[in-house]
């Protein structure tokens, strides 16, 4: 995260980092507007904005017209459920994915994102 920050930029960052959920932009408007009555939702936007710019929060789908988000930057997979929007993530690299087959010869991979859209147990 940059350097110079308000408080309101960190606590936005430290709850991108802080939830498993995947929270939209207006999820985590609603939840900091109690502690910071003058935020505004343009405010969460461009910082979010910044934070993906700078590589520390990534956008991991979008669901009902909301972009999903996720602070953790270890890498891990997304199990995305397309009947209640539950997003799961998958810390393994047993998933049968082929890096070579996309990268050929002259390519350097330098980050792989990978999600799969299902039914999670609850909605099956």
């Amino acid at each position: 995260m940059r350097r110079n920050y308000s408080s309101k930029r960190k606590a936005i960052y430290d709850m991108l980092k802080s939830r498993t959920d995947h929270p939209s932009a207006k999820t985590i408007y609603e939840d900091l507007k109690g502690d910071y009555p003058d935020l505004s939702l343009g405010t969460v936007y461009r910082n979010i904005g910044l934070f993906k710019e700078d590589g520390s929060v990534q956008s991991v789908c979008t669901l009902n017209g909301e972009e999903r988000l996720d602070g953790n930057q270890e890498p891990h997979t997304h199990l995305v459920c397309t009947a209640c929007g539950r997003i799961t993530d998958l810390f393994t690299e047993e998933l049968p994915v082929d890096d070579k087959a996309v990268v050929g010869d002259d390519f350097t991979v330098e980050k792989k994102v990978v999600t799969y859209y299902g039914k999670c147990s609850h909605c099956r």
